[in-house]
């Protein structure tokens, strides 16, 4: 253990020697100094656990030095020193921030019991300080470990729905990219809108998993060559509800089984299956809708090669207010050509959703 530093404040010569003496007898490194502005100028050169000083002293006095003291380092302890006569002095001194204060003329074992105390008293507040930084260290280092373990786990998510993509692609393979592609528009069309991070990612993980409910139609409805019957089209309309089903049920995936259940639902209310409108359709359903027209259009279908992007923008526009959330065209409409055909070329295997969040 290091030997503990103090210094020793007194315009008296006699005093001083005397204090140095029995404290240096204890064991303790004693500085002397006959006033508090030398006092002061040996505590900015030096480092001391304890003060013990005058009150009544040349150029600068005790409470003065007090002052000081505590604005240089508010931890360490200060023992003033005064006369009987002075004892109101010693009060405010106390007030303003000084440990204890010792009356002269002054018998050593109350000099030694004081010192003891104020040490004492430092080396706690010293401690609680290591094992508030050390506490917080340990927070910070396992809430570091914690934001690994998350991010290590959402991305397991992910590739958990990477292969529920893939998964689909081989079930309908007259889309086999689509999902890929519809979830690159809605996220370019979603930070164009100002979506926060969090919601972005939620959206993003709809717009990937909104066909999912199609795993539950049969194949001889999904693959039908040929148009459907009625009752045909009424099991292909239950996909929406399917795949809600199983999302819901899915920690992670509660906000985006809801676009999986809007996505078929239109802005003036003639959608399905519960027939929303405006607002009422998530945000994030609102814009798949948009990116789901577009990939469809510019695509190239087993019936049809790929429209041009201009016959896309012509539709989306002619149906916004209708099938289409006017503030959601006027953003895609705002964005060039060559932005949508970059992403429809260059969105393919293997797929990433995070990848597809820096589209």
């Amino acid at each position: 253990m290091e030997t503990e530093k103090i210094l020793v404040v007194d315009d008296e010569e006699a005093i001083r020697e005397v204090v140095s003496t029995l404290l240096e007898a204890q064991g303790y490194q004693c500085t002397v100094c006959s006033n508090g502005r030398m006092a002061l100028d040996a505590f900015r050169k030096d480092t001391f656990d304890l003060v013990l000083s005058d009150i009544v002293m040349p150029e600068m006095d005790g409470l003065k030095l007090l002052g000081e003291l505590r604005n240089e380092d508010p931890d360490v302890p200060v023992i003033m020193v005064t006369a009987m006569h002075d004892i109101s002095i010693a009060l405010q001194a106390i007030r303003a921030g000084a440990y204890d204060y010792i009356l002269k003329p002054f018998e050593k074992d109350q000099l030694h019991l004081s010192v003891r105390r104020a040490l004492e008293h430092r080396r706690l507040v010293m401690e609680n300080r290591t094992y508030q930084s050390d506490l917080e260290h340990l927070v910070a280092e396992r809430t570091q470990q914690l934001s690994i373990a998350l991010q290590d786990l959402e991305q397991s998510y992910d590739y958990t729905l990477e292969a529920l993509g893939g998964a689909l692609d081989a079930k309908d393979a007259e889309t086999e990219g689509h999902c890929q592609r519809v979830t690159a528009f809605t996220i370019k069309i979603a930070r164009s809108m100002g979506v926060d991070p969090g919601a972005l990612r939620q959206i993003a993980r709809g717009a990937f998993l909104h066909d999912i409910g199609k795993m539950g139609v049969p194949d001889s409805i999904l693959r039908k060559p040929g148009p459907l019957t009625n009752e045909e089209r009424e099991v292909m309309r239950k996909h929406c509800e399917i795949g809600f089903s199983v999302l819901e049920r899915i920690p992670f995936l509660k906000e985006a089984a809801e676009i999986v259940l809007s996505h078929q639902e239109c802005y003036d209310g003639s959608g399905y299956p519960r027939k929303l409108k405006g607002e009422q359709i998530p945000l994030g359903a609102r814009i798949f809708a948009v990116a789901d027209t577009l990939d469809a259009m510019i695509s190239d279908r087993p019936y049809r090669k790929a429209l041009p992007i201009s016959a896309a923008r012509a539709e989306i526009q002619k149906y916004s207010g209708k099938q289409f959330d006017p503030k959601v065209v006027e953003v895609f409409l705002s964005h060039p050509d060559r932005v949508w055909m970059d992403l429809h070329e260059k969105v393919g295997d293997p797929f990433r959703m995070a990848q597809m969040e820096r589209a």
